[in-house]
């Protein structure tokens, strides 16, 4: 059984689920036996697969990229197509940590294309990346529509869901770039996938805008 009353999360005997799984805050403090990960953006994705399956060569890469850093390198690597899986991996922290609040976006062509921010720490002193990797080789990382992997939980499981945050009178200030990768049909999809999976016994702990339409 696994549980923490402080942050009123639900013992559960089961998998851990997380459909979209950004930084998986959750996921790592719970370090839970078994767990299914998933997430539309794959190269997010990749990084967590990179990370799990080759962190020292994740890590010694991160490093090359943390001493190359400056304005001119960011831009040029955020142009760059990595091939090697770590590589990538690396790329995508690196570019997730230099750029301007941590934000990912891409344009009309799948790109990359965020600006460069004001933070330039890209290794913090109490990264373990080995404990991350061991951590991360109890679940099933992949790509993934949310729904198909809520659809998965079952009696026993924890389904945790942190959707990107917008309302059907699109009031939140983040309202137009959340619209392009969760529409309001989105909403209204994960609610009859969380309906769904309760009924089958799952327990569902979910973050979303404190607003009427949500």
């Amino acid at each position: 059984m696994v549980s923490n009353p402080a942050f009123d999360i639900p013992c559960f005997s089961g998998r851990y689920i997380e459909p979209i799984l950004g930084g998986g805050a959750i996921f790592f403090y719970l370090e839970p036996k078994t767990a299914i990960l998933t997430d539309v953006n794959h190269r997010l994705i990749e990084t967590y697969q990179g990370v799990r399956d080759n962190w020292i060569k994740v890590e010694k890469e991160l490093k090359r990229l943390q001493n190359r850093h400056s304005f001119q390198f960011y831009y040029e690597e955020r142009k760059r197509v990595r091939r090697l899986p770590h590589m990538r991996a690396a790329q995508f922290l690196y570019l997730n940590r230099t750029c301007f609040n941590g934000l990912y976006r891409e344009n009309l062509k799948g790109k990359f294309n965020v600006p460069i921010g004001d933070k330039d720490r890209i290794i913090f002193e109490d990264e373990d990346f080995g404990k991350i990797s061991q951590v991360l080789k109890s679940a099933k990382i992949y790509t993934s529509d949310f729904e198909k992997a809520i659809d998965q939980a079952d009696e026993g499981d924890l389904v945790f869901v942190d959707p990107p945050y917008n309302t059907a009178h699109n009031v939140n200030g983040f309202i137009k770039y959340n619209q392009q990768i969760f529409s309001w049909q989105d909403q209204v999809r994960l609610q009859k996938a969380i309906f769904r999976a309760a009924k089958r016994g799952a327990k569902i702990l979910l973050t979303n805008a404190d607003h009427d339409s949500i």
